[in-house]
């Protein structure tokens, strides 16, 4: 049983949790819970931390020997000092990070398309909810430039309930030019923008189509907005000029969805 804070797997555990650095040196980052231990991948899990009052629990131990993982016990007091959360669940997961490629977001067989493109996202929150939502809208991956928040990011991951172990996610080097290969791959990229003179309701999104979602705070670049196809609005009543981006992205995203199972 691990009982002090200075032991090496403790110290890893800590660095994954604040620093991106080290999630991308070492390709691993910790999530926390049992749903989100339950839901990993058993060929992405590579260890599992659990609290001795948690170890102490048959029901609970039976968890751990079912999936059969390699694990080890913390005492309660060093393993609260390696979660992000106030009240841990007492067990903690590292995961194998998963590359994907512009590709794997078009999926194979009959499904149709629909990708979602991130510029700049800041938020945390929102860059979870938009991939729980995303899951459940149908969406077949999300491209994402560099400068949006990292989807390893803790609060990203809780954010997920687990949909991040099963959308594909890209991270871009150059996101015009990915955007412009997607373009060529037949995606029509559409994008929420004040130039837009049609409602977004009025769009056909029943082929392969893209989202564009830009900054909280300023929006898409007029770099990347030009690289949309269609620019849309999202219709409002009231003073309100603009949805937070999760929501607007949400409301496009199932707007997607409800099109194409009344196709």
């Amino acid at each position: 049983m691990i009982t002090s804070t200075e032991n090496k797997q403790i110290k890893q555990i800590v660095q994954l949790n604040t620093k991106a650095k080290a999630r991308k040196k070492t390709g691993l980052f910790a999530v926390e819970g049992v749903k989100m231990f339950l839901e990993a991948p058993l060929n992405r899990i590579e260890k599992v931390y659990v609290s001795e009052s948690f170890y102490q629990e048959e029901e609970k131990k039976e968890l751990l020997l079912n999936r059969n993982v390699s694990y080890e016990v913390v005492e309660d007091k060093i393993f609260n000092t390696i979660c992000d959360t106030l009240t841990p669940q007492g067990i903690l997961t590292l995961v194998k990070q998963k590359s994907y490629t512009l590709k794997d977001l078009l999926p194979k067989g009959e499904r149709t398309p629909l990708i979602l493109i991130l510029e700049s996202l800041q938020d945390p929150g929102n860059l979870g909810t938009m991939i729980r939502t995303g899951e459940g809208a149908g969406i077949s991956g999300v491209l994402m430039n560099k400068t949006t928040v990292d989807v390893t990011n803790p609060k990203t991951l809780r954010a997920t309930m687990g949909s991040v172990y099963r959308i594909p996610l890209v991270i871009s080097d150059d996101l015009k030019e990915d955007i412009a290969r997607l373009k060529d791959m037949g995606v029509h990229v559409f994008a929420a923008h004040l130039k837009g003179e049609k409602d977004f309701f009025m769009e056909d999104y029943k082929k392969s189509c893209a989202f564009l979602v830009g900054n909280e705070g300023n929006g898409l670049s007029d770099d990347i907005a030009e690289t949309a196809d269609t620019y849309v609005k999202i219709p409002m009543d009231g003073e309100v000029e603009s949805l937070n981006a999760a929501i607007a992205a949400s409301v496009m995203m199932y707007e997607c969805k409800r099109q194409r199972m009344t196709n």
